[in-house]
């Protein structure tokens, strides 16, 4: 919850706008502003105080307490020019919140976090436990010392500029080891306790089973993912409770999905009571890995049967692939999500002249491997082998990456060994379309006129397609120095059927700095004007020019209206 606290009307104008912004996650609090501080303090994860920084700093100052169990504070100034990140920019979230605020506001946001300031990733940030001297290694990153990455388990981290060597490092491990001097402890969650239990088993002699194991195998409780289990355990209290005091999803799965796991100690009491040969094993297991502690009963004091089993594996870490668009070229019109996906890859994949779009975007330390025109197949078969390594890799694309890019070879490339993520982009058709005017405000289609992919007596016949179907067609790659009759070709075979005054808006570098656009007719189009920059896009029967922007109508009524009038 964040609590929202503001001392005049400016102040309580704009903590409305975010109340009614964020209903459910918003508490407004009223009354005297030291008592509201006070008390958000206390009940909320977030404050923002449409308050002086000042005056929030002695208010909050007798509650400090812990910077990794603080609330994380904004203060937003009474001219609503500024979203200050105060208190917990890391740890309470108050750098992202001061984002959020500036965004909903209009506010710049302002971050004195220094990792943040030089575009570092904070290593109490990347989403996992961390122990060890995180100030001391973050200012040896700050100051370009060289600090070495120990990956014992491979995981997708963002970019750190690490090196071989160094006195300093970065281990990313899931054994129970302490940190050395200079040394900060990542905890990947790559263990998969499985656990099997008698009905009515008590939840400590579930956690006390679970602890020795770990203890047993010298591994951290802090990379436990979850805890998995048959479905007919699926309510089984010490279960249930065991994981809600670890803080782990409690998964199961069906005796089915657990019997075709091949485990080293099937049993038959299992098979018996709930239809699988292994519970713990196998619910360990059934999303693949390493055992690396077999099956094991809890021990009882009593002298009373054990009633519980528990099994630990390592699941291999799995490399993340975000396809990324980046839009037709103008900065802003490339989407927040693809821009945090550049800070989240330490593996960038792309053509020369996109990584050239966004090289300021990336963090230090990402590793760039691009390459030129005519290596889509490549860089698609390289992104992927990235992300089989555990790596978190960016492919990126121009436009939307799903539309004529990189999305569509890299899918048929890649297995289910790997996480994909697909980031949507504004494609040329789109960012042209808007230049225009309305062209595609009905049914339409893309069609690419180059053959390098696709035989022309293919293209040639969903040309023919669009044009019997009267869509709107918006013709890609539609003419190069090699290439310079499929145009003329295309737009003859439109012709066919539509009016020679057909309205065609041509569009070169939609977005960018040199953008050019015109509307001529299907008629007065010359070909010799077109080159695989430019975007041409030629209206369907209803199309019409209207205050020099080219216009297609949802619905053919005003057409239908127009013809039984003039017949009038």
């Amino acid at each position: 919850m964040i609590g929202l606290i503001s001392a005049t009307a400016a102040g309580a104008a704009a903590r409305d706008r975010l109340a009614a912004a964020w209903p459910g996650r918003t508490r407004v609090y009223d009354g005297p502003v030291g008592d509201a501080v006070r008390a958000a303090f206390a009940e909320c994860e977030q404050l923002v105080c449409f308050l002086a920084t000042g005056a929030v700093v002695r208010l909050i100052a007798p509650l400090l307490a812990d910077k990794a169990a603080d609330p994380g504070v904004v203060c937003v100034d009474e001219g609503g020019r500024f979203a200050v990140s105060l208190v917990g920019g890391h740890g309470g979230g108050a750098n992202e919140l001061a984002a959020e605020v500036g965004d909903l506001l209009g506010a710049a946001p302002v971050v004195t976090t220094a990792t943040d300031s030089v575009g570092l990733a904070g290593l109490d940030t990347l989403g996992l436990p961390v122990e060890g001297d995180v100030a001391g290694v973050s200012r040896a990153l700050l100051d370009g010392e060289p600090v070495r990455l120990d990956a014992e388990a491979p995981w997708p981290l963002p970019a750190l500029p690490v090196a071989d060597e160094g006195a300093y490092a970065v281990r990313v491990t899931d054994r129970a080891v302490e940190p050395a001097d200079g040394e900060v402890l990542l905890r990947p969650p790559s263990l998969v306790v499985g656990v099997g239990a008698s009905k009515g088993a008590p939840v400590d002699e579930v956690l006390d089973l679970v602890a020795g194991a770990l203890r047993g195998a010298g591994l951290s409780a802090r990379s436990v993912a979850e805890l998995a289990t048959v479905d007919a355990k699926a309510s089984e209290p010490g279960i249930v409770e065991a994981a809600e005091r670890l803080g782990v999803p409690l998964v199961t799965y069906s005796a089915e999905e657990l019997a075709a796991v091949a485990v080293p100690n099937p049993s038959g009491a299992p098979l018996a009571a709930v239809g699988t040969p292994s519970v713990a094993e196998a619910a360990a297991l059934v999303g693949g890995g390493e055992l690396l502690v077999p099956k094991r009963k809890s021990e009882r004091t009593d002298g009373r049967p054990a009633m519980a089993t528990c099994a630990i594996a390592r699941r291999s870490a799995r490399g993340r692939l975000a396809v990324v668009g980046l839009g037709p070229g103008a900065r802003d019109l490339l989407t927040p999500r693809a821009a945090a996906e550049l800070r989240r890859a330490a593996v960038l994949v792309g053509l020369d002249q996109y990584v050239d779009q966004i090289r300021d975007l990336l963090r230090p330390g990402t590793r760039i491997l691009e390459s030129g025109l005519g290596a889509e197949e490549e860089r698609a078969r390289t992104a992927v082998a990235e992300a089989r390594e555990g790596r978190a890799v960016a492919l990126i694309g121009s436009g939307d990456a799903g539309v004529y890019a990189m999305a569509s070879p890299a899918l048929a490339e890649a297995s289910d060994d790997i996480d994909v993520v697909g980031v949507p982009g504004v494609t040329a058709a789109l960012a042209a379309g808007a230049v225009l005017g309305a062209p595609l405000g009905h049914d339409h289609v893309s069609i690419s006129l180059s053959d390098l992919h696709t035989p022309w007596e293919v293209i040639e016949r969903r040309v023919r397609a669009a044009a019997e179907s009267d869509l709107v067609v918006t013709f890609y790659n539609p003419r190069s120095r090699g290439r310079h009759w499929q145009l003329p070709k295309a737009l003859e075979i439109l012709a066919g059927h539509r009016e020679p005054t057909t309205p065609v808006g041509v569009v070169r570098n939609a977005s960018r700095p040199d953008e050019a656009a015109r509307l001529t007719t299907l008629a007065e189009l010359d070909p010799a004007t077109v080159d695989m920059m430019t975007v041409v896009t030629v209206g369907n029967t209803a199309t019409r020019e209207i205050a020099g922007r080219m216009v297609t109508p949802r619905g053919y009524r005003w057409q239908d209206g127009g013809a039984r009038q003039e017949a009038r």
